[in-house]
């Protein structure tokens, strides 16, 4: 471990960033981003997030978002908030921390917990800059992950 963190939650936390980047850039949600990527593409971004981190982030978005052959979408979620918007390590913070999470729970590999954090309903909510969602402390957005619902039961 050098400096605060474990160099593989710095490498996902890196990886989720990319992904909030490249849907802000190409106007996608993040689940269609991760989808379009693909697993082996997320695996081996992940894999080599310590290198990609040292090079600039349009760079690297604009290569993946070319070989990916990422489509520009219609989801905007920038322009209709009405107040501050997190950055892509914001949102990229509180994926790693819920994806962090959901390996731990359900014992799942990081590259599939990744995949299920996206594509669950928590990612909408989490896409709404609207509400305060996103901020919430990481084990409330967990739980509702694992609950599969905002509301205790």
């Amino acid at each position: 471990m050098t400096g605060r963190e474990e160099r593989k939650s710095n490498d996902l936390f890196f990886t989720c960033s990319l992904i909030d980047y490249i849907a802000r850039k190409t106007q996608n949600k993040r689940a269609d981003v991760v989808t379009t990527l693909g697993r082996d593409s997320i695996a081996k971004i992940y894999e080599l997030a310590d290198v990609y981190h040292s090079d600039n982030i349009e760079r690297v978005s604009d290569d993946l978002i070319e070989s990916a052959h990422i489509p520009t979408g219609c989801f905007d979620n920038l322009s209709n908030s009405r107040y501050s918007i997190p950055s892509h390590w914001d949102i990229g913070k509180v994926y790693k921390r819920l994806i962090l999470g959901i390996a731990r729970e359900q014992n799942m590999d990081i590259v599939d917990a990744l995949f299920a954090a996206y594509q669950s309903f928590v990612s909408d909510l989490i896409e709404d800059f609207n509400s305060s969602f996103y901020y919430d402390a990481p084990q409330n957005i967990l739980n509702a992950y694992l609950r599969g619902s905002v509301i205790p039961d």
